[in-house]
């Protein structure tokens, strides 16, 4: 960029509604998850840190969530838990161009409204390293850190909005373009600026070409975030990053949603992975920085 967030509620320094993600890497979700089908280990703090962009464009998923699993490190490269329900889609060392599996679309997707040339097609799942390099990730992994620096959350996710101004701070979220004044112009330059939509067009291009529609039909919906999380136990709603997220259900105005890794699976941290819940197994994405 999986991460679960509450929409934001509008505090007297808040930005408005704003991040609550539920990424999917470019698909869409085709059936509801069962309750309890994935559990979470309340002892699994594993994470370093760990960084993602998450873009919900006119924003499609599968079911997701990220696993919390207990591991000291992580999970060795290449190997999966030994519960007989989890396939890895992508692999850290995997350097893929374009991946894309396509899944039956849920019929209860039909009761939505749909919009030509916007609403899919089809149903999938897609994993790329193509949209940017790894230097740009790094370019826009520093954007994050500096503005993450402002503030942070108490617990262990911490979220900033460019879009809104969102930030966390403590256990609430303040406005950095209003809280922080003229000081945002010495965290940020209008080269970042220029970066982080260039990188935000060229997702929407992908989503659109992936999906066969045309990405002049997509418009951008809020939540459009960075999101950092760490193995700091939750101290409110909004750092349960675990949910399973599905974006009709979660998100009404959800058609695709896109995650883009800032930082690698094993390397800079342990668990974390990205998962889609399926009634037969889970299939997980190792995060690899670059990798949306």
């Amino acid at each position: 960029m999986a991460p679960q967030r509450r929409a934001l509620p509008r505090g007297p320094d808040s930005a408005g509604p704003g991040p609550g993600p539920g990424p999917g890497r470019g698909g869409r979700r085709h059936s509801s998850a069962r309750k309890g089908r994935f559990q979470q280990d309340p002892r699994g703090r594993w994470l370093k840190a760990a960084i993602l962009l998450l873009l919900s464009a006119a924003a499609g998923g599968g079911l997701v969530v990220w696993s919390r699993l207990r591991a000291e490190g992580g999970i060795p490269e290449g190997e999966t838990p030994g519960d007989g329900v989890t396939e890895v889609l992508a692999h850290r060392s995997d350097n893929l161009r374009d991946k894309f599996v396509e899944i039956p679309c849920s019929e209860d997707y039909d009761r939505h409204k749909r919009f030509e040339g916007c609403t899919p097609r089809k149903c999938g799942r897609g994993v790329t390293d193509a949209v940017i390099t790894r230097e740009e990730a790094e370019r826009i992994r520093r954007i994050a850190e500096r503005g993450l620096s402002l503030g942070g959350s108490d617990g262990g996710a911490s979220i900033l909005d460019l879009h809104s101004g969102a930030l966390s701070l403590g256990k609430h979220f303040v406005n950095l373009y209003r809280y922080f004044g003229d000081k945002v112009q010495d965290i940020f330059t209008e080269e970042d600026f220029a970066l982080y939509r260039d990188v935000r067009q060229r997702i929407q291009q992908r989503i659109a070409q992936v999906f066969g529609i045309s990405s002049s039909a997509m418009y951008l919906t809020k939540p459009t975030f960075f999101s950092r999380m760490n193995s700091t136990g939750a101290k409110t709603t909004h750092d349960e990053y675990w949910h399973p997220h599905v974006d009709k259900v979660t998100y009404g105005s959800f058609d695709y949603t896109s995650l883009l890794y800032l930082s690698d699976y094993s390397q800079d941290f342990g668990g974390g992975r990205f998962v889609f819940m399926d009634a037969d197994s889970n299939k997980t994405v190792e995060p690899r920085a670059g990798g949306t």
